[in-house]
């Protein structure tokens, strides 16, 4: 079994992690507006181009969902606080973006705090993560449970109709758990609210092609390429998760979550989000600090580093081998 022990003392990267945290005011209204006039851009491009070219049109949905991405980003830098300085600017911006990404920000917001304190940590899973048994869970289930675990760790249901859920199911999380304060739950109902309205607008101003055609399935490719981004930032071979008594926060955040090295563009679109180590470690750090402070700092160099050409190796892991200290597949599991 790994080393449970923590890599770096907790005063050090408390230290660390301060001197980046923060936003530049400047820089996120850049960011946030800028964004938002691509999207916006890239939505009228491709609805004038159906009339001419409807290859091209539809194009148009890799570049809208690349910015929908982005989009989703800032709605995450506010759930964190780190995009402006008032908590009530960050909320606001926040639904906006949650809005413009068909994700309840509040609800979301929640879920997602719960993860970072989690993360890695076997006793305390079930939010905002990739659900992962143990190779004894996973064997004391039944065989009906094996299939359905089997199901829903295959990349075509996780990847496939993972963005549906996103899209339509994550909405009524409430209602299926009966968990979330009465701010959070009429969050959920005003962003609903919110999505018909900009669905009537979109006909009105256009028609219908502009909603169902265009930024459904931009997000539908947007959503998918999300869940895959968070499966391959936690879910890799060398992996980290521990029992709650031996778990560390600074740990699970270096050696748990991954270095996702993506070219220039890509990480543009995703806002760094491939720097999820350094996010972990200190989720106060603004999207466009996080470059900056992965150079500057040696204990980030310890984080497991993931190529796009070795990240599809993470797709056949799916259960945590206690005994060894890693993620494994079923087909290994057959071979104990």
């Amino acid at each position: 079994m790994k080393n449970a022990n923590p890599v770096v003392k907790e005063s050090n990267w408390r230290e660390t992690v301060s001197r980046y945290a923060g936003p530049d005011v400047r820089l996120s209204l850049w960011q946030l507006f800028s964004t938002l006039f691509m999207l916006g851009s890239a939505v009228v491009i491709a609805y004038w181009l159906m009339d001419y070219a409807l290859w091209a049109s539809l194009l148009m949905i890799l570049p809208i969902a690349g910015l929908q991405t982005r989009t989703f980003i800032i709605m995450h830098d506010c759930a964190h606080g780190s995009f402006f300085p008032s908590q009530k600017w960050n909320d606001a911006v926040g639904f906006i973006t949650g809005v413009l990404t068909f994700t309840p920000y509040q609800q979301w917001r929640r879920e997602h705090a719960i993860h970072h304190a989690s993360s890695g940590d076997l006793d305390h899973r079930g939010y905002g993560d990739v659900t992962t048994l143990t190779v004894a869970e996973y064997r004391a289930l039944s065989t009906w449970g094996k299939l359905k675990y089997r199901l829903y760790r295959n990349p075509l249901v996780l990847f496939g109709l993972g963005p549906l859920h996103l899209i339509l199911f994550q909405r009524f999380h409430f209602m299926m758990t009966g968990e979330g304060s009465a701010k959070q739950v009429w969050n959920v109902w005003f962003t609903n609210i919110a999505l018909v309205a900009i669905a009537i607008i979109g006909y009105m101003v256009f028609d219908w092609r502009s909603v169902w055609l265009l930024y459904v399935p931009a997000f539908y490719v947007a959503g998918a390429v999300g869940i895959w981004l968070f499966y391959v930032q936690h879910q890799f071979e060398e992996a980290y998760w521990e029992r709650n008594q031996t778990w560390d926060y600074a740990t699970a955040a270096i050696t748990g979550s991954s270095y996702l090295k993506l070219p220039a563009v890509l990480n543009w679109f995703t806002g760094n989000i491939g720097l999820h180590h350094v996010h972990h470690l200190g989720p106060k750090i603004p999207n466009y600090k996080l470059k900056k402070a992965h150079e500057e700092n040696p204990v980030f160099q310890e984080a497991p580093v993931i190529t796009l050409k070795t990240a599809w190796r993470s797709l056949r892991l799916a259960l945590w081998d206690e005994e060894r200290g890693r993620l494994i597949g079923f087909r290994e599991l057959r071979t104990q």
